[in-house]
């Protein structure tokens, strides 16, 4: 049986697809390459499995055409929706980018395999649904109310409801993972990237959004891709929701800040701003469970940390990390 892969090119996406077709499964890849590039994708797959389509996941009828004409040929079994808007900021200045691209997105694949008889599906969510809960509380997968406060958990939570009714009607298994920060190559965003890109303009400084106390969860790709493998083989509920990430409080961003300079620019003065925000929609400080994957048998080998400062050697160049 093969695999519909949205996202493919993306950071997550081409890291599964490399996995998939090394597997030798063929891989229909559907990318619009708004922040994946062909680069990614080609140079870590197996081209003997890899279909490619450059479209807009969002353009339901096309969509639905690609997808019915690969599964003529070769038989879809799982539909892996990694297609998303994954700049929150983005999303904060433009919110129909959220909109198009992360839950048009998962409203057109759904329509595409409904009539062709496609029955699992799996879904890259976040922990931006949960919202702003405070640091005390910790997240599980039952926390309510779920009220995010960005754009990009708004869609993220809307693709969650929508698959829930797909599962009601025609999809016979649903697995949703959420992703807390996902770090390393090849990165395209996110607070590790700007710092390196902000060292190599100015080696002797490093200006920090916010306070630098914000404190969250991060996980390196292998030990996400990892995860969600682990996942679906080992759990067969008609929806199955999971919280992926280490077993730890998180890393504060003075921590990831004194990380970047250390290993990129040792000689730089760290500037902090004065708001404990780093930008509107920005969820400075959350505990989050782990508890239901570590009951179903998996559990993280590297700290928040560890997973940053590996992330950025990977991302700078800079010699090599032991974790």
């Amino acid at each position: 049986m093969s695999i519909i892969l949205t996202g493919g090119a993306g950071f997550i996406g081409s890291h599964l697809c490399a996995r998939f077709t090394k597997g030798r499964e063929r891989v229909l890849v559907l990318d619009n390459l708004s922040r994946g590039k062909e680069e990614y994708l080609f140079s870590q797959s197996d081209q003997n499995y890899l279909f490619f389509q450059k479209i807009d996941v969002a353009n339901a009828p096309l969509v639905a055409s690609v997808v019915k004409e690969f599964h003529q040929k070769y038989p879809v079994d799982i539909v892996w929706h990694m297609a998303a808007n994954s700049d929150i900021q983005a999303g904060i200045k433009q919110p129909s980018v959220d909109l198009n691209d992360t839950f048009m997105t998962t409203f057109s694949i759904l329509e595409a395999i409904r009539p062709l008889g496609i029955k699992k599906f799996t879904f890259a969510s976040s922990d931006a649904i949960y919202g702003d809960h405070g640091p005390k509380l910790k997240l599980t997968e039952k926390t309510g109310p779920l009220l995010p406060i960005s754009c990009y958990g708004a869609m993220k939570l809307a693709s969650e409801a929508l698959l829930s009714a797909s599962a009601e009607s025609f999809l016979d298994h649903v697995w949703i993972f959420r992703f807390p920060n996902v770090v390393g190559t090849p990165a395209t965003h996110g607070v590790i990237f700007d710092f390196i890109n902000k060292l190599r303009r100015t080696p002797d400084r490093l200006e920090v959004l916010g306070d630098g106390t914000q404190k969250k969860l991060y996980i390196h790709i292998d030990e996400l891709l990892e995860a969600m493998d682990f996942i679906v083989s080992n759990s067969n509920e008609k929806m199955n929701i999971f919280n992926i990430g280490p077993d730890d409080s998180g890393c504060a961003v003075t921590q990831i800040a004194q990380a970047a300079v250390e290993i990129v620019s040792p000689s730089a003065t760290i500037v902090y701003g004065t708001e404990p925000r780093g930008w509107v929609g920005d969820i400075p400080k959350f505990l989050y469970s782990v508890d239901k994957l570590s009951s179903l048998g998996w559990g993280s080998k590297s700290s928040s940390i560890e997973a940053v400062r590996k992330a950025i050697v990977e991302i700078s160049g800079q010699g090599s990390e032991k974790v």
